[in-house]
């Protein structure tokens, strides 16, 4: 009998149901009908439109899809869903982790909620963040085409950060350390004059974020104290598999408290930087995976990804060239919402 391959999953965020993932779950996930069911009677209690009407919409609206209280709950169904269909006789999952709002999906993926109070959860922030709409996103870049770091360039950023913040009413933040690319969160007056300041390139960066707040950073602090005082400690427990959180630090089974997960989830979470780089790095060199399965939708997570094990030196690999050659002979990473991986992992 073939032993089981350990295997880090990973959840993805906002931005990766795009249009090319229209009937996502039409396509994979008809087998998984009591979780949508539980999905969509959910949301049409909250009179917001159900996952499978916005996935069968007859064509991709971004003022629809992207809109924070519809695209949270789009995506964790997608992924929740592709967890579900994970071959667990051939995968053995070690640990998991996230990027930004897709640390609420591996929650559920890890054991510390259970399906409907993580689904609860991401909702209800998606809405909450799109109701307050406070800030805005944008990406820049720190890899050239072959992600390799491009001399100078984090300093550089840093330093027109540092110029902008603070002056003209203007603020901007480090939100998300994204592999090969800083996610700046800020104010309008901030993310404008840093645009104006900061190195441009390669390509199209630096990247405005559609219908996305000033995520992971002190704009949302009205936010986490309003999800503090409506959301419910009582539902999250120590996970069943260890979790790696936007810190980087590991939560433990039978070694975590279930009230600083909850504390950190509604707090630091929502108003510090997400680490994605770190979660990545602490992950593969504590849990030493034979695979990475990122869950769908979408593949943009993919590149993210090898960055962050480019920038750990994971397995010697170097740039953009060294990690296709080897995704070619033996894929180390498997993302589900690329149909050749996809077909390795159900």
């Amino acid at each position: 009998m073939t032993p089981r391959q350990k295997v880090l999953v990973i959840c993805p965020g906002r931005g990766t149901y795009n249009a090319a993932e229209l009937g996502y779950l039409r396509r994979h996930h008809s087998g998984q009908a009591a979780f949508l069911d539980m999905v969509d009677a959910y949301r049409a209690a909250q009179r917001q439109p159900t996952v499978r009407e916005l996935d069968e919409a007859d064509a991709y609206r971004p003022s629809v899809h992207t809109r924070g209280d519809n695209a949270s709950a789009l995506i964790f169904a997608c992924s929740y869903a592709d967890f579900l269909t994970i071959d667990r006789a051939a995968f053995d999952v070690v640990a998991v982790t996230g990027n930004s709002m897709g640390w609420y999906t591996a929650l559920a993926c890890a054991g510390a909620l259970d399906p409907a109070p993580a689904l609860a959860l991401v909702n209800t922030m998606g809405l909450y963040m799109y109701e307050a709409s406070v800030g805005g996103q944008t990406i820049y870049a720190l890899v050239d085409a072959d992600w390799r770091t491009i001399p100078g360039r984090r300093a550089a950023l840093m330093d027109a950060i540092a110029e902008v913040h603070g002056h003209d009413d203007a603020e901007v933040y480090i939100s998300i350390e994204l592999g090969g690319m800083l996610v700046v969160a800020g104010n309008r007056a901030g993310l404008e004059a840093l645009q104006a300041r900061a190195p441009k390139g390669p390509g199209r960066f630096p990247l405005t974020l559609q219908n996305h707040a000033g995520f992971h950073s002190p704009l949302q602090a009205g936010v986490s104290e309003h999800a503090k005082a409506t959301i419910a400690p009582g539902p999250f427990r120590a996970p069943a598999v260890p979790l790696i959180d936007g810190f980087g630090r590991i939560w433990r089974p039978h070694a975590s408290d279930a009230r600083a997960l909850w504390d950190y989830t509604l707090g630091d979470q929502v108003v510090e930087t997400y680490d994605f780089t770190t979660a990545v790095r602490v992950s593969v060199r504590e849990f030493a995976p034979d695979r990475i399965i990122i869950l769908g939708p979408g593949e943009t997570m993919g590149s993210a990804v090898a960055q962050s094990l480019i920038a750990a030196g994971w397995r010697g690999l170097d740039s953009k060239t060294a990690f296709v050659r080897v995704q070619a002979s033996d894929p180390f990473v498997l993302a589900m919402g690329r149909e050749e991986q996809r077909r390795l992992v159900i």
